[in-house]
C-alpha cells in the first residue's frame, strides 16, 4: 500500500510518530493514543497503525502492554555497545539479548570443540565445579555461570569471542536467577545443559556441541519468558 509519492502508509506513520517522540509530543512514559485514534489522525487503516507501531517496537521506542497500548519507552543516549546492554528494559529486549547470544554462542562452542586444549577444558571444568557450590545466592550464580561461558569463549581461541562475551558481561545471565526462591531446580537444570556442552566440547564434537549451546540457551529463552511474565 502506497501514497501518492510512492513511499509505504506504514513509512510515513513511523516517520511521523518517531517525529513525535523526539519532539516530545509523546514523552517517556506516556500512552501513544488507541489505534483506532491514530488511524483517523493518519487517514490510514488500523492495519498500517499497527505495522508501524510494530516498527517502534522493535527499535525500542515503544513497549505494547496487553490491554493497555503502547507505551514511550525512555530512548538511550548515543552510546557504546558495552553501555547499551545495560538498557535492557523489558522482556523483549531480554529475549533479543539472548538471541543475539544465541548467534554469537553457538559457534562459539563449536569452535571450542575443534580447538579446545587441556588448559582451556581444565578451565571450563572449574567453571562448572564453581557453579555446582553455589546455592542462594543469585549473584555468585550469575558469575559462576558467565565464567563458564567465557570458558569456552576462551576455548575458541579467538579473542573476539571473548572480547564480546566480555562487552555483554554477567548482565547478560543475571535477571533469570532472580526467580530462583521460586524454582531451587533451577541451577541443577542449568549445570546438567552445562555439563552437556562441556562434553561435547571434550569429546571434539563441534556439531554436539553447537546443539547442546543451542539447547541450552532455547532453554534459558523460555524460563526468562516465564519469569517476566
Amino acid at each position: 500500500m502506497t501514497d501518492d509519492h510512492g513511499a509505504s502508509l506504514a513509512d510515513r506513520v513511523e516517520g511521523e510518530l518517531r517525529a513525535g517522540i523526539g519532539h516530545g509530543t509523546w514523552r517517556p512514559g506516556e500512552l501513544l493514543p488507541s489505534e483506532g485514534e491514530l488511524a483517523g489522525r493518519f487517514g490510514v487503516s488500523r492495519t498500517v497503525v499497527r505495522e508501524a507501531i510494530s516498527r517502534l517496537r522493535a527499535a525500542g521506542l515503544v513497549e505494547t502492554r496487553r490491554g493497555r497500548g503502547s507505551f514511550v519507552l525512555a530512548r538511550p543516549a548515543a552510546q557504546d555497545f558495552t553501555r547499551s546492554i545495560g538498557t535492557v528494559r523489558n522482556l523483549e529486549d531480554r529475549l533479543h539479548l539472548l538471541e543475539l547470544r544465541r548467534g554469537i554462542e553457538v559457534e562459539s562452542a563449536a569452535l571450542a570443540a575443534a580447538r579446545r586444549t587441556p588448559a582451556t577444558l581444565a578451565a571450563i571444568d572449574a567453571a562448572l565445579r564453581r557453579m555446582a557450590t553455589v546455592r542462594g545466592s543469585a549473584g555468585d550464580a550469575v558469575e559462576a555461570d558467565f565464567a563458564f561461558h567465557r570458558a569456552v569463549a576462551v576455548a575458541t581461541g579467538n579473542r573476539f569471542y571473548l572480547d564480546l562475551l566480555d562487552a555483554l558481561g554477567p548482565g547478560a545471565i543475571t535477571r533469570p536467577y532472580a526467580g530462583d526462591e521460586h524454582d531451587p531446580g533451577h541451577v541443577d537444570r542449568v549445570l546438567g545443559e552445562h555439563h552437556k556442552i562441556r562434553d561435547a566440547i571434550s569429546a571434539g564434537d563441534a556439531l554436539g556441541a553447537a546443539a547442546a549451546m543451542r539447547t541450552h540457551l532455547d532453554a534459558s529463552r523460555a524460563r526468562s519468558a516465564q519469569w517476566w511474565k
